[in-house]
Parts: structure tokens; C-alpha cells; sequence
């Protein structure tokens, strides 16, 4: 009995040890993921940061840019998108065409080539990843109002709306220097009535009808890619 009771001993004594050991690894598995989920952590920290400078930076050389002009072109610019929105939709366009009017086309050869200057600039060009050129409309199309064919037909107008800008914008020729690196970043996107403007729990339709000139930088792609590794 003495002899097994030995045996007995020494097999539990294996087992605590084996036990042991596989608390120690788990302990440093444990604390290698803690590790990598704070320097994961760090970084998206430092992009954030990064993405707040970078983004308040941009605004206010824009702003400092522009502030003299926005009350005569009815523009403004949007701190948190870092958007220059026209709004005055009888200036921009007849209603229901494509066609750039000539009061629009003398605020763009204002506006574009110095909206350009300033983002080409060597500290801000290699952070702009898309300047988006947005059109909007309301909800109304004829008689209809917020209903699908009025929805396809806006989006067909704002459509080619955004391309009519961007190619009147594109070929000014006080851009000619910058094209190259400007058709790389540049879009059009018609946006129909998907983004109007609501006030008071109604749309105001006139302020839904306006041309948006956005700036995304890199940092939200950095930032998807951090996001990606997390997953």
C-alpha cells in the first residue's frame, strides 16, 4: 500500500506541475495580447490626434482662405467635414439643369484655383486622400415629392450636375500645374435628395439644393486599416 500510495503522489505531483506550466503560458499569452492591444490602442491614438491636427489645421487655412467671400458667394464652410457648401441654388443652376451659370462659373474661377493652391500645398497634399464634389437636390421632382422616381430623376440631375462642375473646375486653366496631382484626388458624386436638409422636422428645400466641396484625408483609411488588424 505504502509502495502505491508513492506512485499515487508523484502522479498528482506531474499533474500540478503540468498544470503550472500551462498557467505560465497562458500568463504570457495573455500578457503578449494585452501588449499588442495597448500599442494597437497607442496608435489609434495617435492617428486620432493626428486626424484632429491635421484636420483643424486645414480648416482654418481654409477659413483664413475664404472668410472674406462666403457672405458674397452664400457659402460656408463645415468645421466637422471640412465641406465648402454653395447654397444658393438659383445662382448654381437652372432648375432642373445641368448647366453651370455664368454667376456660378465666376465664383469656381474664384474659388478652384486657390481651393487648389492651398491643398497642394506640400504639407497638405500628401494627406488629402479625396476631394469629393457633391451635388444635392431636394426632394421635389414636377409634382412629386419624396417618392422613388423623383429620387432616380434627382439623382440622374445631381449626377450631372457634379460631372459638369468637375469638368469646368478641372480644365480652368490657372489649374493646369496642379491637374495631374488634382485628377488623382478629385470626384464627382450626385447624391440626389439622399442627404437633404431638415429643419424643424421639415426639409427646406432650397438649402437641400447645393454644390459641396468635401476633403477626406488619410487618416480615416489609416484608420480602417488598425481597425482591420483588430478584427
Amino acid at each position: 500500500m505504502k509502495r502505491k500510495y508513492k506512485i499515487t503522489e508523484n502522479y498528482w505531483m506531474s499533474i500540478s506541475d503540468m498544470m503550472s506550466a500551462l498557467m505560465i503560458i497562458f500568463l504570457f499569452v495573455a500578457i503578449a495580447f494585452m501588449i499588442k492591444v495597448q500599442e494597437q490602442q497607442r496608435e489609434m491614438n495617435e492617428i486620432i490626434v493626428e486626424y484632429k491636427n491635421i484636420k483643424s489645421e486645414i480648416y482654418e487655412a481654409l477659413y483664413e482662405e475664404f472668410k472674406d467671400d462666403f457672405k458674397y458667394w452664400d457659402a460656408e464652410l463645415d468645421r466637422e467635414t471640412l465641406s465648402i457648401k454653395f447654397q444658393e441654388p438659383e445662382v448654381l443652376f437652372a432648375p432642373g439643369s445641368s448647366e453651370i451659370t455664368p454667376k456660378f462659373k465666376a465664383i469656381l474661377n474664384d474659388f478652384f484655383p486657390r481651393y487648389i493652391e492651398l491643398l497642394s500645398q506640400e504639407k497638405y497634399k500628401n494627406v488629402i486622400q479625396e476631394i469629393r464634389i457633391e451635388g444635392h437636390t431636394s426632394s421635389e421632382w414636377n409634382n412629386q415629392k419624396n417618392t422613388p422616381e423623383a429620387y432616380f430623376k434627382n439623382m440622374e440631375l445631381s449626377q450631372a450636375r457634379t460631372r459638369s462642375v468637375l469638368e469646368y473646375t478641372v480644365m480652368l486653366p490657372q489649374v493646369e500645374a496642379a491637374r495631374p496631382w488634382l485628377i488623382g484626388k478629385i470626384t464627382a458624386n450626385g447624391l440626389s435628395y439622399s442627404q437633404r436638409v431638415i429643419e424643424n422636422g421639415v426639409e427646406n428645400p432650397n438649402k437641400s439644393r447645393r454644390v459641396e466641396f468635401r476633403i477626406r484625408t488619410n487618416a480615416d483609411e489609416k484608420m480602417s486599416e488598425l481597425e482591420e488588424k483588430t478584427r
